[in-house]
């Protein structure tokens, strides 16, 4: 299976090559460094490194307080950090700078992975949750490399398809030393698919460790009172194609209510920038970029959130915060970011990628899912009405994130004797 498997993509190689070149029109970061793709490398860079893999800006965001905890109690150690994507990458650069080496993770093909093992040699394989590449994999073990898998979830969607070749994922797995889980479930449905029990440890999500430094909220407070005073402003995160129509359509309902309210647009992804600013001038919205470095006026409607690193500080300039990616079935984004901020949350009916997140806060009353457009404005007007149920909200959600800490120190103290070189 595993020949089949490889044959199929060194076959497809260069259609994966075409589709880089394709989404380079809009996003030109595709069509650099692409060598380091197939794991060639024109300059020397470290070895022996401990390995951490996440493949985009969530998922970076979530392994950074653990990065800069080893960093802080193992100063010595050489991190290398990968990444599939250039979002993910630009952000890892802009967090962790020259502290970590940083290349994008290699394709899954056995001369390609060969080549990036023996080039960087690392003494530790980290990959962030449900990544799961049978030849790198294989290579790990070959090479004996203990390789862990943390804030690992599978959904029950991801392991009905993996059961079609349930014997071929049983076979990678073995080359997993632990599969540190987020929940139970997740850990029942690694054993479906023949993850060694004693292998499994549930150890929590590590995205409820997020901080905020006073820095960011002292950004985003003054960035409201100077930018958006006498404004309410209602931020909408990590929009996704067509969700922003739907919020436009509700802001200009809205507005007729609420004269006052400024909205503001995190597309979330970059090449989108300019696709959605169109949008809002098509609708005869007064909009405003932040790049352009513009006043907001009385008269402006949208503020475009054309950065990328931002989004905490946006979150601290809002009164009231919506998370895209749940009004399409894109499966959501993470909520948790302006939680730890401590501005009131609502998301849609579309968040399959954070269930477990979700049910939780809910059944906390710390956020409010909205199912359609009409729950959206009820909620808006309910909110704007209401400061002390804006200020309920908050202070529910932190309690809701301090009771799920724990999982980086959880993780950081498992790996910490095979970092200090112990035999696992």
């Amino acid at each position: 299976m595993q020949f089949i498997y490889s044959a199929l993509f060194y076959f497809l190689a260069p259609l994966i090559l075409l589709r880089l070149l394709w989404r380079s029109i809009k996003a030109p970061a595709y069509r650099y460094r692409w060598r380091e793709r197939f794991a060639l490398y024109p300059q020397a860079l470290p070895q022996h490194v401990i390995w951490f893999h996440a493949v985009s800006v969530g998922e970076s965001e979530a392994l950074f307080p653990l990065l800069k905890k080893i960093q802080q109690h193992h100063p010595e150690a050489k991190l290398l950090v990968t990444t599939t994507t250039p979002t993910g990458s630009a952000r890892v650069q802009a967090v962790m700078k020259d502290t970590v080496t940083h290349v994008y993770l290699p394709y899954d093909m056995p001369d390609v992975v060969q080549r990036f093992i023996g080039h960087f040699k690392p003494t530790l394989a980290v990959i962030m949750e449900t990544e799961i590449w049978p030849n790198l994999y294989t290579c790990c073990g070959q090479h004996h490399i203990p390789l862990y898998l943390i804030n690992a979830r599978l959904s029950e969607r991801s392991a009905r398809g993996y059961q079609k070749i349930s014997q071929f994922v049983r076979s990678t797995l073995d080359n997993v030393s632990i599969i540190a889980t987020q929940t139970q479930d997740d850990a029942q449905r690694f054993v479906s698919l023949g993850a060694k029990t004693d292998a499994i440890k549930v150890m929590g999500n590590i995205k409820f460790d997020i901080s905020v430094p006073e820095i960011t909220l002292a950004d985003g407070h003054q960035l409201k009172n100077t930018l958006f005073a006498n404004r309410f402003v209602w931020v909408i995160a990590s929009t996704h194609k067509e969700e922003e129509a739907i919020f436009i359509t509700l802001y200009q309902h809205i507005k007729l209510q609420i004269p006052e309210l400024l909205l503001l647009l995190v597309p979330r992804h970059p090449e989108r920038f300019i696709e959605v600013k169109r949008l809002c001038e098509q609708k005869q919205l007064k909009t405003v970029s932040r790049t352009s470095g513009e006043p907001v006026t009385q008269d402006t409607d949208v503020y475009l959130v054309d950065t990328m690193g931002e989004l905490k500080v946006i979150y601290a300039a809002s009164d009231i915060a919506f998370v895209g990616g749940s009004m399409v079935p894109t499966g959501g984004h993470n909520i948790l970011e302006a939680v730890a901020v401590g501005v009131p949350v609502l998301f849609g009916p579309y968040m399959s990628n954070f269930k477990e997140i979700a049910r939780g806060i809910l059944n906390q009353q710390a956020a409010i899912q909205c199912v359609d457009n009409d729950a959206i404005v009820q909620s808006v007007l309910s909110l704007y009405h209401q400061p002390n149920e804006r200020l309920e909200l908050v202070a529910k959600g932190q309690v809701f994130l301090k009771q799920n800490q724990g999982a980086i120190a959880r993780i950081y103290a498992m790996l910490e004797p095979v970092i200090r070189g112990e035999s696992i």
